[in-house]
Order: C-alpha cells, then sequence, then structure tokens
C-alpha cells in the first residue's frame, strides 16, 4: 500500500505560507527527493493555484538554480490531483479535478500500486487528517515567528496523538519533524 504523506512548511508559531520560509538549495533539495518518491500529489485550490502560477515557468525557464530547477519539473511532471468546488478546469499538465474528498477514493488511491502520494495544501491535510487517512505528517518548521496567517490544524476538534518517528535540521535553522498517527 503506498503511503499518504501530509508535507508541509509552517512557521515556529503554527502559520502556513508556502511564501514565507526559507527555500534554500538544502530545504529544495529535501523537496526533492520527496518529490522523487512520489508519484501524486493533492493539492486544494489556492495552494494549486499558487504552485501553478510559478513552477511552469521556471520548466520553461530554468534559473541556473539546480536544485530550484529540478524542483520545478519534479513538481511539473508529477500526477497532481486538486480538490475545488470552484475551479472549472485547471491547465496544468497531468492534473486532474475533482470537487469533493470522498474517504473511499483516496483509500482505492493508496491501495494502487505506485509510489507515495503527498498532500501540502493546508485544508486539505486538515480534511483528510479527519478522515483519517493520513500514514504520516512531515511538518517542516521555518524559524520565523509570522505573528499572523491561516493555522494548519485550527478545524480539528479532537485529539490525534501522533508518535515522533524522526527529525531532520537543515542549516537554515528549519526543523523537519516526521510523526504518524500514534497506534491507539
Amino acid at each position: 500500500m503506498r503511503k499518504l504523506i501530509a508535507a508541509i512548511n509552517m512557521t515556529l508559531d503554527g502559520f502556513c505560507d508556502h511564501t514565507a520560509g526559507i527555500a534554500d538549495d538544502e530545504l529544495h533539495q529535501h523537496y526533492n527527493e520527496l518529490l522523487s518518491d512520489a508519484d501524486t500529489i493533492l493539492f486544494g485550490r489556492i495552494t494549486y493555484q499558487l504552485m501553478e502560477s510559478d513552477w511552469p515557468s521556471v520548466v520553461k525557464n530554468p534559473t541556473g538554480n539546480k536544485p530550484m530547477d529540478e524542483f520545478a519539473v519534479l513538481i511539473d511532471n508529477i500526477s497532481k490531483i486538486v480538490f475545488s468546488h470552484t475551479l472549472k478546469n485547471v491547465d496544468w499538465k497531468n492534473t486532474y479535478l475533482k470537487k469533493e474528498i470522498i474517504q473511499e477514493e483516496i483509500l482505492e488511491l493508496k491501495q494502487q500500486t505506485g509510489k507515495n502520494i503527498l498532500v501540502g495544501s493546508p485544508s486539505l491535510i486538515v480534511a483528510l487528517t479527519q478522515l483519517e487517512v493520513i500514514d504520516e505528517y512531515q511538518l517542516c518548521v521555518q524559524p520565523i515567528i509570522l505573528g499572523n496567517g491561516l493555522t494548519l490544524f485550527k478545524n480539528i476538534n479532537d485529539r490525534i496523538n501522533l508518535k515522533l518517528l524522526k527529525t531532520k535540521t537543515f542549516g537554515s535553522g528549519a526543523v523537519t519533524l516526521y510523526y504518524e498517527p500514534a497506534k491507539e
């Protein structure tokens, strides 16, 4: 069975903002490795539109920064599923649009042959957490206090116990915490 991994950057004070983090070569390489071990990524509308507005243009016009350019190619080529009630169509290659998140469909996707499945949209991480289908959380805590923004788990009402698997520290001071849902 494929693993569904929630991977996201967040600030020390718990806010998710893809533009607020330190996106240095080391962090890009980390996410390149994560993408290389996956063949599908799940997005909500907002994160999809943010990523789609930037990375295809880097593929067409590389920056010359090897880890960043590799990230652009990897995310461009991976199969993407976007969950949105408002989008009518998607234009990024290898992208499929779904109107709703159905637990049975996610479980079927996990049963298919292939590599890991990633999810990196805050609202989608919450929805999939509530459906109890996430196998691993990779929370990259940035050494930044943002003060405000979108909190990752704000709509979770019930306690969820997690087990720490490992940590990874980056030169920038960012730390990725690897967790799995604790078995009760």
